[in-house]
């Protein structure tokens, strides 16, 4: 089963589809394909390194930055599906040409992780999908809609092998390439998280700036008197790091810290897309006080902090947080 039967026969379960979630899909699929041929090939085509430039983020982009942002911007642009879209890389939204237009939103991080690219560490692609609502809002106001609004997202790992992971809703499947046929091929069917694991995931590098309640989970996690201590992984790069705790369970944190009151990681791009995938998958999200999916944005960059996993070890750091707002 490739990832465009799979889309096409997801179709055929709606009656009344039209087919543009379907084409959409397909569009991000062949983007994913071109982003992870360009990976492959960084090295020898002289892609690693420093394009020169900062983002809106204020962070150096590399040069296959800016590569996987055209190539998504392309294939979406270009897909007679789409009428905003809204990049890491980008400072403001960009507006589909008004002959080009179809009704959906896709909000995307082209290459997470690009700090990690010239040491080969996995890095990935992350996207969320909205459906324009009324046409009498405002752009902006189309733009920032809540988490639960989504109605598909999904991931590229490019890493050992490239991985697709997707949801429209209900089941979480994720698609394997292979090199040979050019084809995303099914592997994971309906992945469910672990109701609870035995790993967690955060950097430990900013323990001197995190508040009383991460301090204490942690610590309770290393603490063999709290029960049989957790193993730390970090990779460093989002869709690795949310990827392994989906498949082997446990909890994924980046806290506000000191520095940092509001978070890092971007929710739009970041933080609603692996929150809904989570979700669907079984498991939790949570900025520490609501779901992450019912967050109402107020800017396209919008930082947060997220703890996201197995449902049972989200509601022990949770837990721990409540005690502290008391």
């Amino acid at each position: 089963m490739t990832l465009t039967r799979f889309v096409l026969a997801e179709q055929r379960k709606a009656p009344a589809a039209t087919g543009d979630l379907t084409q959409l899909l397909n569009s991000i699929q062949t983007a994913v394909k071109a982003v992870s041929s360009a990976v492959r090939k960084a090295g020898i085509a002289k892609l690693y390194g420093i394009a020169g430039t900062e983002n809106v983020q204020g962070e150096q982009v590399k040069k296959l930055d800016v590569i996987a942002n055209e190539l998504f911007i392309n294939m979406l642009t270009s897909s007679f599906t789409t009428c905003l879209l809204i990049s890491e890389e980008n400072e403001t939204v960009i507006e589909v040409e008004l002959e080009k237009q179809g009704k959906y939103i896709v909000c995307f991080d082209p290459l997470d992780g690009s700090s990690n690219i010239d040491c080969l560490v996995s890095i990935g692609s992350i996207f969320a999908i909205f459906r324009k609502s009324e046409d009498n809002k405002t752009v902006l106001e189309n733009a920032l809609q809540p988490g639960n609004q989504m109605v598909a997202a999904g991931y590229a790992l490019y890493g050992s092998a490239t991985m697709m992971v997707i949801s429209t809703g209900g089941t979480v499947n994720g698609f394997t390439l292979d090199p040979y046929e050019g084809e995303f091929v099914l592997t994971d069917v309906n992945i469910r998280v672990p109701k609870r694991g035995n790993i967690y995931s955060i950097n430990e590098g900013y323990s001197h700036l995190w508040d009383e309640a991460v301090t204490e989970y942690v610590q309770n996690k290393k603490d063999p008197k709290m029960g049989k201590p957790y193993g730390a992984r970090y990779v460093g790069s989002m869709v690795a790091d949310v990827h392994r705790t989906l498949k082997y369970g446990g909890i994924f944190m980046y806290p506000a810290t000191s520095q940092s009151p509001s978070g890092k990681l971007r929710l739009l791009y970041e933080c609603f897309p692996m929150a809904y995938i989570m979700a669907q998958a079984g498991g939790a999200a949570s900025n520490g006080n609501i779901p992450i999916l019912d967050i109402v944005p107020s800017n396209i960059h919008q930082r947060s902090p997220i703890f996201l996993g197995s449902l049972d070890d989200v509601d022990d750091v949770l837990k721990i947080i409540k005690k502290y707002k008391k």
